[in-house]
């Protein structure tokens, strides 16, 4: 199948400038949205790229420049005139009604009626065929509350594709998916561009970019730095432009040596349909765990956090102030586990991790609660915690504000900060830096480097290859439950990797151990 002809501007935004107060958001900007093609924005977290995008969503008005829209300048007052003239928005912040049906969203505003009276059966026909045609397998009598966020997601997609919009704009919209919903939304993408939709799509992920946009546009503190085709550019080629340095410049230095053994699982076995496993993280290492999705990283992650018990096995880990290991019932929980010094740090730090409405100081503080014993009362030290926060650099004003405002990466600063200040020793954690800009990434990589470094051991899970490669200094390939080789950070790549994490790819005779 043939793409339409990309020669047709959509949509153009010229020498766009925003300011809020004294701060210059977005300085002479341009950029343009051709028919059928997915084009990334992509850059730091305060680089502009969501400004940007709101401008041609109507939310801003510019200070200077100007919008056409298939040839014409238009002056947009807010998002309802964008859709009325084919630019149709997918926020963060999802502007859906949880009372309402999906069929009611799906038409909210633009409902079938006769004589003025809502045609209900229309509707909920009208959405079924809608849903249908894009593929989303949603009941539309269903109510909005009930949904995942990955199906409210699918939703005001749909809402875009109702209004049949000529430009679709997606904010960081994989940021709460899971792998099925990303699928999903890469399919939906794909199927617009086919049909000759022009798409923006505000990323970081730069596999993401790579995977499905033809054309990237970096913006960086305000400014335009490049517009090219993808194909010309490779992942550091990217990084560079938005950082200003290159990959290898993201990670510290390695360890050059380990000290003794502080965990130590032995004949492990997660699950019933398992294989047993074994593994040992040192003081001072960084270990990671690498394989396809789905192949038992979680589990064992899971298993060694407190959070599911094992079905046999034995876990041994060390103390801060000695070297012998003692045994860990990790069917006592994940609260014990932390009075023994092991922070767990889950993927979906949201809904598992952070309590969103609470301030900083108060998340920062859970840690030193949860190894209080019952009815020990300690006064935590504001001043403690105000020093916990500056050496995390985190970008907040101050203790009080809530966590819930606060960028992905200063989030996940925050629940690395809640076992620093537990006296934790031990911090396992599944995607050290989903959905976190490139910036941020480095600030975490340096605290966990720091972390290890003063004596303590981090494992986690990635999917990120390039981010095993440049931060651990030992990775674990599993697959299928079971660790099939182990590789030194140093020499590790991506091909060693796969082709340990593939199936019919060859064990490797270097034991994880």
């Amino acid at each position: 199948m043939t793409l339409p002809d990309r020669a047709h501007e959509v949509v153009v935004a010229r020498g766009v400038s925003v300011s809020f107060g004294a701060t210059k958001a977005l300085r002479e900007v341009s950029i343009t949205g051709h028919a059928g093609s997915i084009h990334a924005v992509t850059g730091e977290n305060g680089a502009g790229k969501s400004t940007l995008m709101k401008v041609l969503a109507g939310v801003y008005q510019p200070d200077a420049g100007e919008v056409e829209i298939n040839g014409r300048r238009v002056r947009l007052s807010g998002p309802r005139d964008a859709l009325k003239h084919g630019v149709s928005t997918v926020f963060q912040e999802f502007t859906l009604l949880p009372n309402l049906s999906v069929a009611e969203n799906l038409f909210l505003g633009r409902e079938p009626r006769r004589m003025m009276m809502v045609r209900y059966g229309q509707m909920l026909k009208d959405a079924a065929a809608l849903l249908g045609r894009i593929g989303i397998d949603l009941d539309p009598e269903r109510p909005v509350s009930e949904l995942s966020i990955g199906e409210q997601q699918l939703v005001e997609i749909g809402k875009g594709v109702s209004a049949n919009a000529s430009v679709f704009i997606f904010d960081e919209p994989t940021a709460a998916l899971n792998k099925v919903e990303v699928d999903k939304l890469g399919q939906l993408m794909l199927q617009l561009q086919q049909e000759g939709k022009s798409i923006f799509y505000i990323s970081h992920r730069l596999e993401e970019i790579a995977r499905w946009c033809d054309t990237v546009t970096v913006l960086k503190d305000g400014q335009h730095v490049l517009t090219r085709p993808t194909r010309e550019m490779t992942p550091n080629a990217l990084v560079t432009a938005m950082v200003g340095r290159s990959i290898q410049d993201l990670f510290p230095p390695r360890a050059v040596s380990f000290g003794s053994p502080l965990v130590e699982a032995r004949g492990l076995q997660v699950r019933a349909d398992r294989a047993a496993i074994d593994l040992t993280l040192r003081r001072g290492e960084i270990l990671g765990i690498a394989g396809l999705e789905g192949q038992g990283q979680r589990d064992v992650m899971r298993c060694l956090a407190g959070v599911t018990p094992p079905v046999a096995g034995e876990v041994r880990k060390a103390a801060a102030d000695r070297d012998v290991t003692e045994a860990v019932d990790l069917g006592l929980g994940r609260t014990e586990n932390v009075r023994r010094g092991i922070g767990f740090v889950p993927e979906d730090r949201k809904t598992e991790g952070l309590f969103l409405d609470l301030p900083i100081g108060e998340n920062l503080s859970l840690g030193i609660l949860a190894i209080q014993r019952a009815l020990s009362r300690v006064r935590i030290k504001r001043d403690l915690l105000k020093a916990l926060a500056k050496s995390l650099h985190l970008a907040a004003t101050g203790l009080s504000q809530s966590v819930g405002s606060l960028s992905g990466g200063n989030q996940q600063k925050v629940l690395l900060g809640r076992w620093l200040t537990a006296g934790s020793n031990v911090l396992l954690i599944e995607e050290p830096t989903r959905g976190v800009d490139v910036g941020a990434k480095t600030e975490i990589y340096r605290l966990l480097r720091d972390f290890a470094g003063k004596g303590g051991g981090v494992l986690l899970t990635s999917s990120e290859l390039m981010e095993l490669i440049g931060l651990c200094d030992r990775i674990l390939v599993i697959r299928n439950g079971a660790f099939v080789g182990e590789l030194d950070g140093k020499l590790a790549s991506e091909e060693a990797i796969l082709n340990l994490a593939l199936p019919g790819g060859t064990p490797s005779h270097h034991h994880a151990a």
